[in-house]
């Protein structure tokens, strides 16, 4: 068994100072064999979610990588996220990866909602586009990123506005009530399903979209209201995230996920329960990260600009990824050098037993 050493790496942020308790707002841990430096390291990050003891980081260790679960400050604090300073935070961990822990070759680990930030990340580093959330200032600190030399999406999403759509439940008539429901839209009403028929597939799909750009007129209109005020900003909460018709009927695109459930179980308990994404926000958030009209989280159009070579793994298994998902992000890399791959797995590769050897082996024979 291969010795491995594990190094907290705490940094300072370009955008943020550090807390008035010691921790710096960027901080992570530093994967590797013990006594020898690695030539090439994953480096993985999602918009909220801590990877700093990533469940890939000691098998990739063990097979020779470095490997630095790396968390920007918004690990634990979605609502207030917003992208451009997740990604100046984000180079502050690639720096280190090429200046401190002396790495020749950097591969950007795309892990779940992770898979749009770090192809925002890339896309940024070679192609300039992200732009300040409403009424912020352009961020310096996002130019001249250094970018990486391969990237890898894993049991990823088409990104945050696109997953949040998906699975938003359209029969919400109230946005302050969390019971309100249009019983003709209801995924949870017998009389439309399952299984859901090919017409109220179409029409549930379009009043996600339709939800989801109320909720940005809201936000916007919000941000007016306020600028005649001493405040910037407000919290809102957001209800029933846990509706995508696939996580119900099995029949709409099958694969090897147990059926009618989700991340959180049950689908019809998840949704009516009090966890989800995106069920905090402030107004700058919401356009920052879910709004199909703003947001730039959406990974198709960085993708686009991604040259490198590039690899994406879909877990057949998977409750809330498809591979509709894994096609389309894989479709979009830019990249000439590009593999799609599957394994038989859930989300997190848990089950079944050895999914994780698989898919580390997998990626290291890639990689090489």
């Amino acid at each position: 068994m291969t010795e491995i050493v594990r190094e907290f790496v705490g940094l300072p942020s370009p955008v943020a100072g550090r807390a008035g308790a010691g921790g710096h707002p960027c901080q992570g841990i530093y994967h590797r064999p013990a006594g020898r430096r690695p030539v090439a390291a994953f480096v993985a990050t999602h918009y909220n979610v801590d990877f700093s003891e990533h469940y890939l980081a000691s098998y990739m260790a063990e097979r020779g990588f470095g490997f630095l679960g790396w968390n920007t400050r918004f690990r634990g604090n979605e609502a207030n996220f917003l992208l451009d300073h997740a990604l100046a935070e984000i180079g502050v961990g690639v720096r280190w990866l090429r200046e401190r822990a002396g790495v020749d070759q950097i591969v950007l680990l795309g892990n779940s909602g992770g898979g749009s930030l770090m192809a925002a990340y890339q896309s940024q580093a070679v192609e300039p586009s992200i732009r300040p959330a409403a009424g912020m200032r352009p961020l310096p600190a996002i130019e001249g990123l250094p970018p990486a030399d391969r990237f890898i999406a894993l049991a990823a999403h088409s990104g945050r506005p696109e997953v949040l759509t998906a699975w938003l439940d359209p029969s919400v008539t109230d946005e302050s009530d969390p019971l309100s429901a249009d019983p003709e839209l209801d995924p949870f009403n017998p009389g439309n399903g399952p299984p859901f028929s090919g017409e109220f597939q179409v029409r549930y799909r379009a009043a996600q979209r339709a939800r989801n750009e109320r909720i940005t007129d809201w936000a916007l209109a919000q941000l007016d209201a306020l600028s005649q005020t001493r405040a910037r900003d407000r919290l809102f909460t957001l209800s029933r995230t846990w509706a995508d018709l696939r996580m119900i009927d099995p029949s709409i695109e099958p694969s090897d996920r147990r059926p009618n459930w989700c991340y959180l179980g049950d689908p019809v308990r998840a949704n009516y329960g009090v966890f989800g994404i995106g069920t905090v926000s402030t107004l700058r958030t919401w356009l920052s990260m879910w709004s199909l009209r703003t947001s730039q989280c959406t990974a198709a159009p960085h993708l686009a600009r991604i040259t490198l070579p590039s690899l994406v793994i879909h877990a057949t298994a998977d409750a809330c990824v498809y591979e509709s998902d894994a096609r389309a992000l894989y479709d979009a890399l830019a990249a000439k050098d590009k593999t799609l791959e599957f394994i038989k797995a859930d989300h997190y590769l848990q089950e079944p037993d050895g999914s994780r050897e698989q898919a580390a082996d997998l990626i290291a024979s890639w990689v090489r």
